[in-house]
């Protein structure tokens, strides 16, 4: 598909970086741009491959009709100067996972994930069931590793679980899956999309290609998806946290699956409805591909959960920390409210995409106080004089961790769900909830040392 073809991969980060590494095996010609100064030994790797690494902030000076195709980072928006000069230069535009998806075997079982929340939890546990039963499988795509960088390590008939965000389905073409599972809708990125129309319908390549063979695992309690997998050719399953008419569902503190009692939810480490809904779609992926009952039961009994989604971190003078900072938006936060009884100190801010915090108004019931940081901490503040809750503004994850500390009382829940993106003051989720936790350690050591 690519040999001997020129191409231009706009925006390096780790997918651009994998996908410029793997086609430098295939390609003719490589241009990697960026804007942000890039780590050295990166560049020589790429540099050493025959790889042109340029920095700079008009990639679209650089853009002719020479090149074949243009490999895009999944982050980058719609209407950047560049993809509307390759608009008009007729070149294609294509993800990182849609250039791997040319190398997979067809004999390779490929499950793919989407959903505005709940991807990374399904994945993991989708994937942990697979690994447990002994079957190969691997694990890439939006929790972190990019397709290209273990895409030839996919022998033909191995599994592939991939998280599939609407920033890759947006630039996938041939790529197919032979499970295809949604986990919920709601109204989110609208700042990348545009619409929500638009949203949807970038949610529905998931299913594209699909045919009468291929599965479909669809929330029967979420209208939007309802809506959307409407008119595909899919084989339809469902799963749903009360509706008995659904494949699988949760009923007298059990999940059922195809009307039987499966698991009790007591036997379920992790709790939590958003949870048992994760489950019901790794079940119902993976029953297919003979994991056992047996097996389903050991690893629920020991999974934990995700780190940087409502991940417990620690207890500091019986105040409770938790790290949710994968928590990009008004509906994921929504979860994590919902997961508590105990009163709540939340964190919360970020990226300003333009959400409107009111729809958090009827998970906020057990919050007492709201530490607010980054760029929306204004926006934040104003919000909490209209829905009369206290609010602290802060500057910094360490300043932010002390205030929630010295807010709470014991037994409160001190929550980082920053209903946010973190770009406007970390490169990821990941280093906000890292530098979330290390504040915690060194809060904790600086606690022990007055008491000593």
């Amino acid at each position: 598909m690519f040999e001997n073809k020129k191409i231009f991969v706009f925006g390096m980060a780790r997918s651009g970086y994998a996908a410029s590494f793997f086609l430098a095996k295939h390609a003719a010609s490589i241009l990697v741009t960026d804007s942000k100064e890039q780590e050295i030994e990166k560049v020589k790797t790429l540099n050493e491959l025959g790889v042109e690494v340029a920095i700079t902030k008009e990639p679209e000076e650089l853009l002719d009709e020479t090149y074949d195709v243009i490999v895009k980072n999944p982050g980058i928006p719609r209407n950047h100067p560049l993809l509307q000069k390759a608009k008009k230069l007729k070149i294609p535009v294509i993800g990182e996972m849609e250039v791997a998806s040319y190398y997979i075997d067809p004999s390779v079982h490929v499950i793919g994930v989407t959903g505005s929340n709940g991807k990374t939890t399904t994945v993991t546990i989708l994937y942990e069931f697979m690994k447990e039963q002994g079957l190969p499988v691997h694990l890439a795509g939006n929790i972190g590793t990019p397709l290209c960088e273990i895409v030839e390590d996919i022998k033909p008939g191995d599994y592939l679980v991939l998280e599939v965000s609407d920033h890759q389905l947006y630039d996938l073409y041939h790529f197919k899956t032979n499970v295809s599972v949604v986990t919920n809708l709601s109204e989110v990125h609208l700042d990348f999309n545009g619409t929500f129309e638009n949203y949807l319908n970038t949610k529905k390549r998931i299913f594209q290609n699909h045919t009468k063979e291929d599965m479909a695992i669809l929330n029967l309690d979420n209208q939007f998806v309802m809506d959307i997998s409407k008119e595909i050719p899919s084989m339809k399953v469902f799963f749903s946290s009360m509706n008995q008419k659904a494949d699988a569902y949760v009923k007298d503190q059990y999940i059922y699956v195809h009307n039987e009692p499966f698991i009790e939810l007591s036997d379920i480490r992790v709790q939590g409805m958003h949870n048992y809904e994760n489950i019901m779609c790794a079940i119902l992926a993976t029953i297919p591909f003979g994991v056992t009952k047996e097996t389903i039961h050991r690893v629920l009994n020991n999974f934990g959960g995700v780190e940087h989604r409502l991940e417990f971190v620690d207890k500091i003078e019986d105040k409770i920390f938790y790290n949710d900072s994968k928590s990009t938006n008004n509906e994921a936060t929504m979860t994590a409210l919902n997961s508590f009884e105990q009163p709540i100190v939340l964190i919360l801010g970020g990226l300003d995409r333009g959400q409107d915090f009111h729809e958090l108004d009827d998970a906020m019931k057990h919050v007492r106080v709201v530490v607010a940081l980054g760029e929306t901490k204004e926006k934040i503040q104003s919000y909490c004089q209209e829905i009369h809750k206290d609010c602290v503004l802060v500057n910094t994850i360490e300043e932010a961790v002390h205030a929630g500390f010295d807010l709470a009382s014991p037994q409160d829940i001190i929550l980082l769900s920053p209903a946010c993106a973190s770009w406007d003051m970390f490169p990821s989720f990941e280093a906000r909830g890292e530098e979330f936790k290390k504040q915690i350690e060194i809060l904790k050591k600086e606690r022990e040392n007055v008491k000593n």
